[in-house]
């Protein structure tokens, strides 16, 4: 982390300057940071920062059809319909390309004979320094699934692109990714 962020482009001086940064919480996918900050007007105050690898979400379509995962999410203690989805903490600089296709094989077998980048989106860039790219995969063969661990409870399934958008409408899928992943790509014009 700099000690100083970006100019901002109205002012020409950076909005928040880093006085010290230290780390409160470490484990394997997660740094939790509390950073010590100046704002522009002098004042001082505080930053917890959330640090976690970069990751991909995959829509994968064919046929009018988008395939999904669903699987257990501890935080909220809920199942939930999702795009396959993830990140790979022991190689964080895996070019996103790669990841997307490895993520759509692990989770759901398949194999996409074309995969399009949508584009990057910020998780929750109020907390947390998480980003996405959005990916589109067509062109599919279905293959074997595998895993890892935390997702032994993934169960995957093809829907109707119009029955997920009843889904997201009707709050039965809530997970913000796949929701601003699926906009874009409409959007986009790409489903």
């Amino acid at each position: 982390m700099s000690p100083a962020g970006p100019e901002n482009r109205h002012t020409g001086r950076p909005d928040i300057v880093t006085l010290d940064s230290r780390i409160v919480y470490r484990n394997r996918w997660i740094r939790v940071l509390e950073d010590k900050i100046r704002r522009r007007d002098g004042s001082e105050g505080i930053y917890g920062v959330v640090e976690k690898a970069n990751f991909v979400a995959v829509a994968a379509v064919q046929d009018g059809f988008i395939h999904l995962v669903e699987q257990y999410r501890y935080p909220v203690q809920e199942r939930f319909w999702e795009l396959p989805q993830g990140a790979w903490d022991h190689a964080p600089d895996t070019d996103p390309e790669i990841l997307a296709r490895g993520e759509l094989r692990e989770e759901t077998g398949l194999e996409a004979d074309s995969m399009v980048d949508a584009g990057e989106l910020c998780l929750a860039y109020g907390i947390c320094t998480h980003r996405f790219h959005v990916f589109l995969a067509t062109n599919l063969r279905q293959g074997e699934a595998s895993p890892e661990i935390e997702e032994q409870d993934l169960v995957t399934h093809a829907f109707p692109l119009t029955r997920v958008e009843q889904m997201i409408c009707g709050g039965i899928i809530k997970d913000a990714v796949t929701v601003s992943a699926l906009g874009l790509l409409k959007l986009k014009g790409l489903i």
